[in-house]
């Protein structure tokens, strides 16, 4: 262990949690409760993580669903696993069609930014090669949930009310009518504490879990999925969805301060946490002092910078990984950083609704596993009967010809969301993430900081204010962030803009092994309706 566990630097003071046999960590109090069962029923970390996630798809629809992707980090039996369960676009999309409809960017809603879903055959696929329990059992919860109901909480609430105003101005058309039917049939969005159910969800995700997802893929679901789109005009047929498979990676890794951070390869941007801790490592500042955050912002900016240009579906393009994370690179990079706010290439801005979970069980099997139907809800079309909310992932690809992301048929778009990992001395120290689109590199690199640099607990880590690169020299602080610190950045050449809302920082968890004890100490989110159940 090498931080302090009774260090509370920040106003929660909230403590880290231990426990000896497992946890699960989750953004929504009910799904992390329902991993815990599964815990308790036999089941392993993996069994625990799809448990989770199904029931995050039912206690928060308002960042992720059975429509959406997913991205796992498997630690099983002393080894680490990557699962890339993004989907690709279908095969009748492409830039012409929609060059021919006038189209010089991809819209956020209706079919046109609708990929292949990948989170159902990534449940399948995770408890298939490691689960102890049927798919079907490990999804019981999820299905009870939708069937029966539950009390939306708070912070799920006030999303909701969130995008019903906004997909009340954007949606229009009869496309879009079920979304309303299904998500605000009164109207409203629900308030907290008010009962919501979706039968209709329950029996998809029942079916899932009965066929192994292969009805959503090649049976009832897909027939469903296809028989909509073409009655729309969208672009998803039979053959994207019977021909998709997830895909097992080989995670990336770079040494820092004598851990090993690990992240998916692309199509996913985890790469930018590794080239900025890389650009980081070369440098030797004091962390606590404001020349450390600055030193870190600039990192940010140009493994961004670096990212925008490299990051597209592999099976496209080669990538030169290796050269952008080898150590004369970030040597090449860390000379560019001085006392002075710099402006990189303009980034791509991505928008999120993305939910991140990690579990641990008594064997030391740990899951990172993130899962998103990208902006919010998604892109405003469900299926009718059967509760599928379908995802926007399209929506980040470009129409820039040659470009690394830019839209073919049958290719993975850029994927902002990113689990990630850490060992020490080939041992699993534990998994971590905090979910928020362009966040998420920059969330991964601050607790990283936090755990790492300034050896504060994992809970203190996550408290810890956050700020956030948004473009240019701007810099997105908390309220609660140092106003020293924010006037020593201004110093710098840093733009500060103090955020009213904590909603754009991002969610993350943090779950810790300690081999001197034996046990697990684990942090939650403070900005959402976070719990860690454990035993």
């Amino acid at each position: 262990m090498i931080f302090d566990t009774t260090r509370y630097p920040y106003p929660s003071k909230r403590t880290c949690v231990f426990a000896q046999n497992g946890v699960v960590a989750s953004s929504q109090y009910l799904a992390s409760q329902a991993g815990l069962d599964i815990l308790k029923k036999g089941g392993n970390a993996i069994d625990a993580a799809v448990a989770c996630a199904a029931c995050l798809a039912v206690t928060e629809p308002t960042s992720n669903g059975i429509g959406g992707d997913a991205f796992a980090l498997v630690w099983y039996k002393n080894k680490l696993c990557g699962l890339n369960s993004s989907g690709p676009a279908p095969r009748a999309l492409n830039p012409q069609a929609l060059a021919d409809k006038g189209l010089t960017r991809i819209p956020l809603y209706g079919w046109i930014p609708v990929t292949v879903p990948g989170a159902p055959a990534a449940w399948a696929e995770m408890i298939g090669k490691f689960g102890n329990l049927s798919l079907s059992e490990v999804l019981r919860p999820a299905v009870h949930y939708a069937e029966d109901g539950y009390p939306v909480s708070a912070v799920v609430s006030q999303n909701w009310e969130h995008y019903l105003g906004l997909y009340q101005k954007e949606l229009k058309g009869d496309v879009f009518r079920e979304w309303f039917r299904m998500f605000a049939p009164n109207g409203k969005a629900p308030s907290p504490g008010e009962i919501w159910r979706s039968p209709q969800m329950a029996s998809t995700l029942a079916m899932i879990g009965e066929s192994n997802a292969e009805s959503f893929y090649q049976g009832e679901l897909a027939e469903k999925i296809c028989a909509y789109s073409g009655k729309h005009g969208g672009y998803l047929r039979p053959d994207d969805l019977r021909n998709y498979k997830p895909e097992w990676v080989d995670p990336l890794h770079v040494h820092y301060h004598g851990y090993s951070i690990w992240e998916l390869p692309p199509n996913g941007h985890g790469i930018v946490v590794l080239i900025a801790l890389h650009i980081l490592q070369q440098l030797d500042l004091d962390p606590d002092s404001p020349e450390f955050d600055h030193a870190a912002i600039e990192a940010v900016k140009l493994a961004f910078a670096d990212g925008f240009s490299l990051i597209g579906d592999p099976k496209f393009q080669e990538i030169p990984l290796h050269q952008f994370l080898s150590e004369e690179h970030a040597k090449f990079l860390s000379k560019k950083i001085d006392l002075k706010s710099s402006s990189p290439t303009p980034q791509q801005s991505y928008q999120g609704g993305t939910v991140y979970l990690a579990t641990a069980d008594r064997e030391g099997n740990m899951v990172s596993f993130i899962q998103s139907n990208y902006t919010g809800f998604g892109s405003g079309l469900v299926i009718p009967d059967t509760g599928i909310a379908l995802h926007n992932r399209g929506s980040c690809f470009n129409l820039v010809k040659g470009h690394p992301n830019s839209l073919e048929p049958e290719k993975r778009p850029y994927h902002t969301i990113i689990p990630g990992f850490m060992t020490k001395d080939s041992r699993a120290i534990g998994p971590f993430g905090v979910m928020g689109a362009m966040m998420q590199p920059q969330g991964h690199l601050q607790v990283i900081i936090n755990l790492i640099n300034r050896k504060l607990n994992p809970q203190a880590a996550l408290d810890a204010p956050r700020w956030q690169w948004t473009g240019d020299n701007t810099l997105l602080v908390e309220g609660s962030f140092s106003p020293d610190l924010a006037n020593v950045l201004k110093d710098f050449g840093h733009q500060i803009e103090i955020s009213g809302s904590t909603a754009s920082f991002g969610r993350g968890q943090i779950i810790w092994k300690d081999y001197s004890q034996g046990v697990y100490i684990s942090g939650t989110e403070p900005r959402a309706d976070s719990l860690l159940a454990c035993y």
